[in-house]
Protein backbone atom coordinates (compact mmCIF):
# COMPACT_ATOMS: atom_id res chain seq x y z
CA UNK A 1 0.00 0.00 0.00
CA UNK A 2 0.86 3.83 -0.82
CA UNK A 3 1.39 4.79 2.81
CA UNK A 4 3.09 1.93 4.75
CA UNK A 5 5.14 1.83 7.28
CA UNK A 6 4.37 5.65 7.00
CA UNK A 7 2.80 7.37 10.25
CA UNK A 8 0.80 10.62 9.70
CA UNK A 9 -0.14 12.81 12.65
CA UNK A 10 -3.68 14.19 11.96
CA UNK A 11 -4.10 17.84 13.75
CA UNK A 12 -7.89 18.49 13.97
CA UNK A 13 -9.05 22.34 14.68
CA UNK A 14 -12.43 23.83 15.63
CA UNK A 15 -14.88 24.37 13.05
CA UNK A 16 -17.56 22.59 11.39
CA UNK A 17 -15.21 21.21 8.57
CA UNK A 18 -13.81 18.83 11.21
CA UNK A 19 -16.18 15.99 10.84
CA UNK A 20 -14.42 15.59 7.29
CA UNK A 21 -11.17 15.20 8.68
CA UNK A 22 -12.40 11.87 9.56
CA UNK A 23 -13.06 10.71 5.94
CA UNK A 24 -9.23 12.39 5.83
CA UNK A 25 -7.98 9.84 8.76
CA UNK A 26 -10.09 6.86 6.80
CA UNK A 27 -8.51 7.43 3.90
CA UNK A 28 -4.81 7.61 5.18
CA UNK A 29 -5.67 4.48 7.01
CA UNK A 30 -6.63 2.60 3.55
CA UNK A 31 -3.41 3.60 2.19
CA UNK A 32 -1.85 1.78 4.99
CA UNK A 33 -0.58 4.81 7.36
CA UNK A 34 -0.11 4.32 11.07
CA UNK A 35 -2.83 7.47 11.88
CA UNK A 36 -2.63 9.23 14.84
CA UNK A 37 -4.61 11.93 15.70
CA UNK A 38 -4.93 14.98 18.01
CA UNK A 39 -7.52 17.85 18.59
CA UNK A 40 -8.07 21.10 20.25
CA UNK A 41 -10.61 21.48 22.50
CA UNK A 42 -12.34 23.47 20.36
CA UNK A 43 -12.74 20.83 17.59
CA UNK A 44 -14.14 18.20 20.54
CA UNK A 45 -16.95 20.43 20.29
CA UNK A 46 -17.86 19.49 16.45
CA UNK A 47 -16.56 15.72 16.63
CA UNK A 48 -16.09 13.47 19.32
CA UNK A 49 -12.30 11.94 20.27
CA UNK A 50 -13.71 8.45 20.24
CA UNK A 51 -15.21 8.94 16.78
CA UNK A 52 -11.56 9.37 15.38
CA UNK A 53 -10.34 6.96 18.13
CA UNK A 54 -12.44 4.08 16.42
CA UNK A 55 -10.94 5.08 12.56
CA UNK A 56 -7.30 5.51 13.83
CA UNK A 57 -7.13 2.53 15.94
CA UNK A 58 -5.08 4.82 17.94
CA UNK A 59 -6.04 6.79 20.99
CA UNK A 60 -6.55 10.53 20.28
CA UNK A 61 -4.29 13.11 21.73
CA UNK A 62 -6.31 15.69 23.37
CA UNK A 63 -4.55 17.18 26.43
CA UNK A 64 -1.12 18.41 26.95
CA UNK A 65 -1.37 17.37 30.55
CA UNK A 66 -3.26 14.18 30.73
CA UNK A 67 -2.16 11.79 33.03
CA UNK A 68 0.43 9.50 31.31
CA UNK A 69 -0.25 5.92 29.55
CA UNK A 70 3.08 5.64 29.13
CA UNK A 71 6.60 7.16 29.81
CA UNK A 72 6.57 9.73 27.61
CA UNK A 73 5.96 13.16 26.27
CA UNK A 74 2.92 13.00 24.57
CA UNK A 75 3.69 16.56 21.79
CA UNK A 76 7.16 15.35 21.97
CA UNK A 77 6.43 11.63 20.85
CA UNK A 78 3.90 12.64 18.36
CA UNK A 79 6.26 15.18 16.63
CA UNK A 80 8.98 12.02 16.61
CA UNK A 81 7.01 9.37 15.51
CA UNK A 82 4.96 11.54 12.48
CA UNK A 83 6.91 11.27 8.76
CA UNK A 84 4.43 13.71 7.93
CA UNK A 85 1.68 15.84 9.70
CA UNK A 86 -1.41 17.62 8.15
CA UNK A 87 -4.05 20.27 9.56
CA UNK A 88 -7.22 19.94 9.07
CA UNK A 89 -8.91 21.63 9.30
CA UNK A 90 -6.66 24.85 9.84
CA UNK A 91 -8.35 27.58 11.26
CA UNK A 92 -7.40 31.58 11.18
CA UNK A 93 -6.37 30.72 14.89
CA UNK A 94 -3.93 27.84 14.72
CA UNK A 95 -2.64 28.98 11.13
CA UNK A 96 -2.15 32.72 13.30
CA UNK A 97 -0.25 30.95 16.70
CA UNK A 98 2.31 28.53 14.25
CA UNK A 99 2.89 31.71 11.78
CA UNK A 100 3.79 33.27 14.88
CA UNK A 101 5.73 30.86 17.13
CA UNK A 102 3.02 30.45 20.00
CA UNK A 103 2.27 27.12 21.37
CA UNK A 104 0.11 26.76 24.07
CA UNK A 105 -2.08 23.78 23.47
CA UNK A 106 -1.39 19.57 22.15
CA UNK A 107 -1.41 20.85 18.51
CA UNK A 108 0.45 24.21 18.06
CA UNK A 109 3.24 21.94 20.81
CA UNK A 110 3.21 19.59 18.84
CA UNK A 111 3.80 21.13 15.29
CA UNK A 112 6.61 23.52 17.22
CA UNK A 113 8.21 19.81 17.52
CA UNK A 114 8.35 18.36 14.25
CA UNK A 115 10.66 17.67 12.21
CA UNK A 116 8.48 16.18 9.41
CA UNK A 117 6.92 17.70 6.42
CA UNK A 118 3.86 19.63 7.23
CA UNK A 119 0.64 20.54 5.06
CA UNK A 120 -1.93 22.89 6.25
CA UNK A 121 -5.34 22.55 4.88
CA UNK A 122 -7.22 26.49 5.91
CA UNK A 123 -11.32 26.10 6.01
CA UNK A 124 -12.78 29.20 7.48
CA UNK A 125 -15.30 32.00 6.88
CA UNK A 126 -14.25 34.34 3.35
CA UNK A 127 -14.01 37.08 5.22
CA UNK A 128 -11.14 35.65 7.32
CA UNK A 129 -9.87 33.83 4.66
CA UNK A 130 -9.44 37.40 3.04
CA UNK A 131 -8.27 39.04 6.10
CA UNK A 132 -4.65 40.76 5.16
CA UNK A 133 -3.59 39.31 8.77
CA UNK A 134 -4.40 35.94 7.89
CA UNK A 135 -3.14 35.67 4.10
CA UNK A 136 0.00 37.06 5.47
CA UNK A 137 0.16 34.39 8.31
CA UNK A 138 -0.39 32.07 5.75
CA UNK A 139 2.48 33.68 3.46
CA UNK A 140 4.59 33.15 6.24
CA UNK A 141 4.12 29.49 6.96
CA UNK A 142 5.13 29.35 3.03
CA UNK A 143 8.42 30.89 3.67
CA UNK A 144 9.40 28.89 7.01
CA UNK A 145 8.63 26.06 4.58
CA UNK A 146 5.04 24.49 5.26
CA UNK A 147 2.59 23.53 2.43
CA UNK A 148 -0.61 25.24 2.87
CA UNK A 149 -3.48 23.88 0.67
CA UNK A 150 -5.90 26.86 -1.18
CA UNK A 151 -9.41 26.40 -0.18
CA UNK A 152 -12.77 25.37 -2.11
CA UNK A 153 -15.13 27.86 -3.42
CA UNK A 154 -18.97 27.26 -2.20
CA UNK A 155 -21.78 27.81 -0.11
CA UNK A 156 -20.15 27.83 3.51
CA UNK A 157 -22.05 27.15 6.48
CA UNK A 158 -22.28 30.78 7.50
CA UNK A 159 -24.56 30.95 4.59
CA UNK A 160 -21.61 32.72 2.70
CA UNK A 161 -20.58 32.10 -0.97
CA UNK A 162 -16.96 32.26 -1.58
CA UNK A 163 -13.47 30.58 -0.57
CA UNK A 164 -13.05 29.45 2.70
CA UNK A 165 -14.07 25.71 2.27
CA UNK A 166 -12.00 22.84 3.04
CA UNK A 167 -10.95 20.74 0.08
CA UNK A 168 -12.01 17.80 -0.49
CA UNK A 169 -10.93 14.62 1.80
CA UNK A 170 -9.24 13.25 -1.92
CA UNK A 171 -7.52 16.43 -2.36
CA UNK A 172 -5.54 16.64 0.95
CA UNK A 173 -4.86 12.74 1.06
CA UNK A 174 -3.18 13.69 -2.04
CA UNK A 175 -1.34 16.30 -0.88
CA UNK A 176 -0.14 14.10 2.12
CA UNK A 177 0.86 11.46 0.06
CA UNK A 178 3.43 13.13 -2.13
CA UNK A 179 4.63 15.11 1.06
CA UNK A 180 5.37 11.83 2.75
CA UNK A 181 6.37 9.64 0.21
CA UNK A 182 9.32 12.42 -0.94
CA UNK A 183 10.36 15.22 1.43
CA UNK A 184 13.55 15.84 -0.67
CA UNK A 185 13.73 19.34 -2.45
CA UNK A 186 16.34 17.76 -4.90
CA UNK A 187 15.17 20.10 -7.67
CA UNK A 188 15.27 23.21 -6.40
CA UNK A 189 16.44 25.96 -8.28
CA UNK A 190 15.72 23.58 -11.70
CA UNK A 191 12.93 24.91 -14.33
CA UNK A 192 11.38 21.78 -15.45
CA UNK A 193 8.79 21.55 -18.96
CA UNK A 194 6.43 19.11 -19.04
CA UNK A 195 3.72 18.48 -21.32
CA UNK A 196 0.67 16.11 -21.24
CA UNK A 197 -2.57 15.29 -22.31
CA UNK A 198 -3.83 14.98 -26.48
CA UNK A 199 -3.75 17.33 -28.74
CA UNK A 200 -6.96 17.91 -31.57
CA UNK A 201 -7.18 18.52 -35.19
CA UNK A 202 -9.81 20.20 -36.74
CA UNK A 203 -11.58 18.18 -39.71
CA UNK A 204 -14.15 20.78 -39.56
CA UNK A 205 -15.83 23.27 -36.60
CA UNK A 206 -17.98 19.90 -35.30
CA UNK A 207 -15.11 16.92 -35.78
CA UNK A 208 -11.54 16.96 -35.08
CA UNK A 209 -8.77 13.89 -34.75
CA UNK A 210 -7.52 13.41 -31.23
CA UNK A 211 -6.40 9.94 -29.27
CA UNK A 212 -6.83 8.43 -26.24
CA UNK A 213 -4.47 10.49 -23.61
CA UNK A 214 -5.79 11.14 -20.52
CA UNK A 215 -3.14 13.58 -19.41
CA UNK A 216 -2.56 11.53 -16.22
CA UNK A 217 1.15 10.86 -16.86
CA UNK A 218 2.10 14.18 -17.49
CA UNK A 219 0.38 15.60 -14.56
CA UNK A 220 2.02 13.26 -11.95
CA UNK A 221 5.58 14.70 -13.25
CA UNK A 222 4.77 18.27 -13.47
CA UNK A 223 3.23 17.62 -9.34
CA UNK A 224 6.21 15.16 -8.60
CA UNK A 225 8.75 18.20 -10.13
CA UNK A 226 6.90 20.64 -7.84
CA UNK A 227 6.76 18.85 -4.89
CA UNK A 228 10.72 18.47 -5.46
CA UNK A 229 11.04 22.31 -5.59
CA UNK A 230 11.33 22.69 -9.07
CA UNK A 231 9.99 25.45 -11.12
CA UNK A 232 7.54 23.97 -13.41
CA UNK A 233 5.81 24.39 -16.60
CA UNK A 234 3.25 22.56 -18.12
CA UNK A 235 1.71 22.84 -21.40
CA UNK A 236 -1.37 20.84 -21.75
CA UNK A 237 -3.90 19.78 -24.03
CA UNK A 238 -7.41 19.90 -22.77
CA UNK A 239 -7.80 16.76 -20.15
CA UNK A 240 -10.36 16.25 -17.50
CA UNK A 241 -8.47 17.13 -14.15
CA UNK A 242 -7.64 19.69 -11.93
CA UNK A 243 -4.25 21.51 -12.40
CA UNK A 244 -1.62 21.10 -10.06
CA UNK A 245 0.15 24.36 -8.83
CA UNK A 246 2.09 24.97 -11.40
CA UNK A 247 1.99 27.26 -14.40
CA UNK A 248 0.14 25.76 -16.98
CA UNK A 249 -0.52 26.68 -20.86
CA UNK A 250 -3.39 24.88 -21.97
CA UNK A 251 -3.03 24.38 -25.71
CA UNK A 252 -5.29 22.44 -28.37
CA UNK A 253 -3.64 21.61 -31.08
CA UNK A 254 0.00 20.24 -32.38
CA UNK A 255 1.05 23.49 -33.36
CA UNK A 256 0.06 25.67 -30.31
CA UNK A 257 1.92 22.75 -28.19
CA UNK A 258 4.76 22.93 -30.51
CA UNK A 259 5.28 26.89 -30.19
CA UNK A 260 4.30 26.70 -26.37
CA UNK A 261 7.27 24.25 -25.82
CA UNK A 262 9.64 25.83 -27.94
CA UNK A 263 9.38 29.08 -26.47
CA UNK A 264 9.63 28.04 -23.04
CA UNK A 265 12.43 25.21 -23.62
CA UNK A 266 15.23 27.96 -24.20
CA UNK A 267 15.12 28.73 -20.18
CA UNK A 268 14.21 24.91 -18.86
CA UNK A 269 17.20 22.75 -17.63
CA UNK A 270 14.40 19.20 -17.86
CA UNK A 271 12.51 18.48 -20.49
CA UNK A 272 9.71 15.54 -20.31
CA UNK A 273 7.66 15.22 -23.14
CA UNK A 274 4.88 13.03 -21.84
CA UNK A 275 2.09 14.67 -24.31
CA UNK A 276 0.35 12.08 -27.17
CA UNK A 277 0.60 15.22 -30.11
CA UNK A 278 -0.77 14.02 -32.97
CA UNK A 279 1.37 13.33 -35.78
CA UNK A 280 -0.68 14.23 -38.55
CA UNK A 281 -3.25 17.06 -38.88
CA UNK A 282 -5.87 17.78 -41.77
CA UNK A 283 -4.50 20.26 -44.67
CA UNK A 284 -7.31 22.31 -44.81
CA UNK A 285 -10.12 22.48 -42.30
CA UNK A 286 -13.53 23.12 -43.52
CA UNK A 287 -14.61 26.11 -42.49
CA UNK A 288 -18.53 24.83 -42.06
CA UNK A 289 -19.83 21.32 -40.96
CA UNK A 290 -19.38 18.50 -43.76
CA UNK A 291 -22.47 17.00 -44.73
CA UNK A 292 -22.88 13.38 -46.29
CA UNK A 293 -23.09 13.45 -49.33
CA UNK A 294 -25.26 10.61 -50.73
CA UNK A 295 -23.55 7.38 -50.23
CA UNK A 296 -19.94 8.77 -51.26
CA UNK A 297 -16.92 8.36 -49.45
CA UNK A 298 -15.21 11.56 -48.44
CA UNK A 299 -11.24 11.76 -47.90
CA UNK A 300 -9.51 13.70 -45.83
CA UNK A 301 -5.82 14.91 -46.68
CA UNK A 302 -3.36 15.08 -44.13
CA UNK A 303 0.21 16.46 -43.75
CA UNK A 304 3.13 15.74 -40.63
CA UNK A 305 2.99 18.10 -37.68
CA UNK A 306 5.73 19.18 -36.55
CA UNK A 307 8.17 16.10 -34.62
CA UNK A 308 8.88 18.54 -31.46
CA UNK A 309 10.65 16.10 -29.63
CA UNK A 310 13.21 16.14 -32.51
CA UNK A 311 13.47 19.22 -32.90
CA UNK A 312 14.41 20.07 -29.04
CA UNK A 313 17.30 17.32 -29.45
CA UNK A 314 18.86 18.61 -32.63
CA UNK A 315 18.30 22.26 -31.15
CA UNK A 316 19.78 21.50 -27.54
CA UNK A 317 22.14 18.37 -28.85
CA UNK A 318 25.48 20.42 -27.09
CA UNK A 319 23.45 21.93 -23.99
CA UNK A 320 23.42 20.44 -20.40
CA UNK A 321 19.67 19.93 -20.87
CA UNK A 322 17.95 16.83 -19.83
CA UNK A 323 15.57 15.42 -22.84
CA UNK A 324 13.16 13.05 -22.00
CA UNK A 325 11.00 11.36 -24.19
CA UNK A 326 7.86 8.75 -23.83
CA UNK A 327 6.98 5.97 -26.33
CA UNK A 328 3.58 3.75 -26.26
CA UNK A 329 3.93 1.01 -28.22
CA UNK A 330 1.73 -2.26 -29.44
CA UNK A 331 4.83 -4.12 -30.54
CA UNK A 332 8.43 -4.51 -30.66
CA UNK A 333 8.22 -1.90 -27.50
CA UNK A 334 11.97 -2.40 -26.73
CA UNK A 335 13.33 -1.65 -30.26
CA UNK A 336 11.01 1.00 -31.21
CA UNK A 337 12.02 2.89 -27.83
CA UNK A 338 15.60 2.49 -28.28
CA UNK A 339 15.54 4.34 -32.34
CA UNK A 340 13.27 6.77 -30.81
CA UNK A 341 15.76 7.51 -27.69
CA UNK A 342 18.66 7.64 -30.95
CA UNK A 343 17.07 9.64 -33.49
CA UNK A 344 15.41 12.31 -31.70
CA UNK A 345 18.51 13.11 -29.36
CA UNK A 346 17.08 11.89 -26.05
CA UNK A 347 19.03 11.86 -22.65
CA UNK A 348 16.22 9.22 -21.95
CA UNK A 349 13.10 7.40 -22.96
CA UNK A 350 10.04 5.69 -20.99
CA UNK A 351 8.58 3.31 -22.78
CA UNK A 352 5.46 1.46 -22.11
CA UNK A 353 2.69 -0.85 -24.32
CA UNK A 354 -0.81 -0.15 -24.83
CA UNK A 355 -1.31 -3.41 -24.21
CA UNK A 356 0.34 -4.39 -20.29
CA UNK A 357 -2.81 -5.20 -18.17
CA UNK A 358 -2.81 -1.70 -15.57
CA UNK A 359 -0.68 0.16 -18.15
CA UNK A 360 -1.91 2.46 -20.87
CA UNK A 361 -4.26 5.57 -20.98
CA UNK A 362 -7.00 6.56 -18.96
CA UNK A 363 -5.45 4.41 -16.02
CA UNK A 364 -3.95 5.09 -12.87
CA UNK A 365 -1.17 2.91 -12.96
CA UNK A 366 1.83 2.67 -15.57
CA UNK A 367 4.36 -0.04 -16.42
CA UNK A 368 7.58 1.92 -17.64
CA UNK A 369 11.17 0.82 -18.89
CA UNK A 370 12.85 3.98 -18.54
CA UNK A 371 16.35 3.60 -21.37
CA UNK A 372 18.99 5.61 -20.77
CA UNK A 373 20.96 7.62 -23.56
CA UNK A 374 23.91 4.73 -22.87
CA UNK A 375 21.48 1.95 -24.34
CA UNK A 376 21.02 0.50 -20.29
CA UNK A 377 17.40 -0.15 -19.16
CA UNK A 378 15.89 0.30 -15.78
CA UNK A 379 12.41 -1.59 -16.03
CA UNK A 380 10.05 0.03 -13.17
CA UNK A 381 6.95 -2.41 -13.51
CA UNK A 382 3.63 -1.53 -12.80
CA UNK A 383 3.36 1.41 -10.23
CA UNK A 384 0.91 4.76 -9.06
CA UNK A 385 1.54 7.12 -12.14
CA UNK A 386 2.90 9.50 -9.37
CA UNK A 387 5.11 6.62 -7.80
CA UNK A 388 6.27 6.14 -11.52
CA UNK A 389 6.59 9.97 -11.92
CA UNK A 390 9.31 10.61 -9.01
CA UNK A 391 11.32 7.02 -10.35
CA UNK A 392 12.10 9.27 -13.54
CA UNK A 393 13.07 11.59 -11.52
CA UNK A 394 15.27 9.72 -8.98
CA UNK A 395 16.77 8.01 -12.42
CA UNK A 396 17.33 11.25 -13.95
CA UNK A 397 19.18 12.17 -10.70
CA UNK A 398 21.35 9.56 -10.72
CA UNK A 399 20.16 7.60 -7.82
CA UNK A 400 19.62 4.26 -7.19
CA UNK A 401 16.53 2.67 -8.21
Amino acid sequence: MLLENKTAVVAVCGGIAAYKALEIVSGLKKLGADVRVMMTKSAEEFVTPLSFQAISQNPVATEMFEEPKAWEIRHISLAEAADIMVIAPATANIIGKIANGIADDMVSTTVMACKAPKIIAPAMNTNMYENPIVKSNIKKLEEFGYEVLGTGYGRLACGAFGYGRLLSADEIIDAVCHRALYKDKDLKGKRVLVTAGPTKESIDPVRYITNHSSGKMGYAIAEAARNRGADVVLVSGEVNIKPPRVEVIDVITAKEMYDAVMEKAKDCDIIIKAAAVADYRPVNAAAQKIKKNGGSDMEIKLEKTNDILAELGALYKDSEKILVGFCMETENLIENAKDKLRRKGLDFIAANCLFESGAGFKTSTNAITVIKKDGSMIELGLLDKFIAANKIFDIILGYDV
